[in-house]
């Protein structure tokens, strides 16, 4: 916010010397809350802003999500896109707000059309277009996107969407483990000049009881963080605020949240049949947070169990790939 703003806000400038935090509505500030809703800063706002949670979505919420959207930001596009066409079922919308973000290079954007384009989500499964979801995942792969890496790493292992080529779908999970060990050591070691604090941190880091495991190799990791967006999609439907029609589940992923828009949409596991993905992305990380310790082999399933579709799977991850 510019300097200058503070000399004619007197809120502004004792949050600015008293150090506090200080929450005002229109009535006790209404410059500050012309300020807030000015286009500008609408268009600047961060993700975090868009941290809603279920229990408060509203009319005015989504009122101020949509003033974000026209006022240009891609993470409101991204975040109402996903909103809509998940939890609200506007698929059409939903759809378009995402488009619009990826247009801007949103990598997450990007990648959740990729997940959309593998699935046929919204539509028959006859509206898979493999092609498509590949050239996403690799637009978001370029852009930093750990997942879409990955997902991207193995298509090529599998001829899924691409030609098979596995040399270079092995190279690409490598690079996608290496940027997830990166992003790591920025979470452990903010401050890389102390090398007594990188010794401990790491320490403790290591001490906790951590579930998660770098991805495809075996190395333990703290927990990702849970996108907010991600969050919301599970907690609505957790919570009861939306309702999944009979025979639809959530991706078992604990950190998706997405959920079927139509009966054995996700691939499950080849093995025990009981947990289903939206992609490969989904599926190895939850392999290595818990599934790995749960999976086995059930009489039901094994038997074929009435209404999967046994072509509909997703084989086992290689720890070594």
């Amino acid at each position: 916010m510019p300097l200058h703003t503070t000399h004619y806000c007197p809120c502004l400038r004792l949050a600015k010397h008293k150090a506090i935090i200080i929450v005002i509505t229109s009535n006790r500030c209404k410059r500050l809350n012309r300020l807030g809703l000015h286009r500008l800063v609408l268009s600047k706002a961060g993700p975090k802003v868009f941290a809603v949670k279920p229990r408060n979505w509203s009319e005015k919420t989504h009122t101020f999500f949509k003033h974000c959207v026209n006022a240009g930001n891609v993470d409101a596009c991204y975040t109402l896109g996903m909103i809509r066409f998940y939890c609200l079922e506007n698929r059409g919308s939903g759809l378009s707000l995402m488009a619009k973000a990826a247009m801007k290079l949103h990598a997450p954007a990007l990648y959740s059309l990729a997940v959309i384009q593998f699935n046929g989500s919204g539509g028959s499964k006859h509206d898979k277009d493999l092609r498509a979801g590949v050239a996403l995942s690799a637009r978001a792969s370029l852009l930093g996107h750990i997942d879409a890496l990955r997902e991207l790493g193995h298509c090529l292992q599998d001829g899924y969407g691409v030609r098979q080529n596995v040399a270079e779908g092995r190279r690409m999970l490598v690079q996608a483990n290496v940027r997830e060990l990166a992003y790591l050591l920025r979470e452990v070691t903010p401050s890389a000049s102390d090398s007594l604090m990188l010794t401990w941190r790491t320490a403790v880091t290591c001490q906790r009881d951590v579930t998660a495991l770098l991805s495809d190799y075996g190395y333990r990791i703290p927990v990702p963080e849970v996108q907010p967006v991600n969050r919301f999609l599970r907690e609505w439907f957790e919570s009861g605020k939306g309702k999944l029609e009979e025979g639809l589940r959530l991706c078992s992923h604990i950190g998706c949240g997405r959920p079927e828009t139509r009966p054995h949409e996700f691939r499950r596991c080849s093995v025990c049949g009981k947990v289903n993905y939206c992609s490969r992305g989904c599926q190895a990380m939850d392999w290595k947070l818990k599934h790995k310790m749960e999976c086995s082999p059930t009489e039901h399933y094994a038997e074929g169990g009435a209404g999967v579709d046994l072509n509909n799977e997703f084989a086992i991850p290689n720890d070594a790939v």
